[in-house]
């Protein structure tokens, strides 16, 4: 819609594209208000819906995933990072619960992160969330090769019957609100859902690799 009006701005102004070129920054521009913005609605979310190509998602993270994944990284304030991430877990247990949809690419669950203890601890929960009703966790199979998701990680977020989207990146994401834009999310997902493995069988492939991190 918004790119409507702006090709309208410009065709009826003669202003050779500015109007749109204006759009298309403002979309792209970094905003730091984005992750907090995100964390907001992921707390109040009826249904959220994760594409994840590099690490298990924060949501489902167990304590010593959490710490071992933040040491990599070397950031600061281990301890303070830990606790955020594991109180942004409590939305999972809230009534009623959200709708939670994961779609997990199979290196996520073999790249090891910290000790196999760690890695078994943490498998081991996936098999425990995904046998709630409200929860699904699905493998994407190296197998299937190329595909879209290999272009990055995302969440879909329905916030009182609005779609946005949340891009990760390295350090800060950024928030996707345009309804164009969000469709184009909507759309990722699904065509990354046809190369999903089926819920049961996806839960034998996480078995085996919390088998295989001996």
């Amino acid at each position: 819609m918004l790119e409507k009006h702006a090709r309208t701005i410009d065709r009826e102004w003669g202003t050779a594209g500015l109007f749109g070129g204006l759009l298309r920054f403002a979309k792209e521009g970094h905003d730091r208000e984005w992750f907090a913005t995100h964390l907001s609605m992921e707390a109040r979310a009826s249904e959220l819906r994760i594409w994840e190509a590099l690490w298990i998602p924060g949501l489902l993270q167990t304590e010593t995933y959490i710490r071992a994944a933040v040491e990599a990284a070397r950031l600061p304030g281990i301890e303070d990072r830990v606790a955020v991430r594991l109180n942004r877990q409590e939305c999972l247990t809230r009534t009623p619960p959200p709708i939670l949809r994961v779609m997990l690419d199979e290196g996520v669950i073999k790249q090891p992160v910290g000790s196999p203890e760690v890695m078994r601890e943490q498998l081991a929960q996936l098999l425990e969330l995904g046998r709630q009703p409200h929860i699904s966790i699905r493998i994407v199979p190296t197998s299937v090769g190329a595909h879209v998701g290999r272009d990055g990680s995302f969440k879909i977020l329905t916030v009182d019957g609005i779609d946005s989207a949340y891009i990760e990146a390295s350090k800060e994401g950024r928030l996707v609100q345009d309804a164009t834009d969000v469709r184009s999310f909507r759309l990722k997902f699904d065509n990354i859902s046809d190369h999903a493995l089926p819920v049961g069988a996806s839960a034998e492939v996480i078995a085996q690799a919390m088998e295989a991190h001996r």
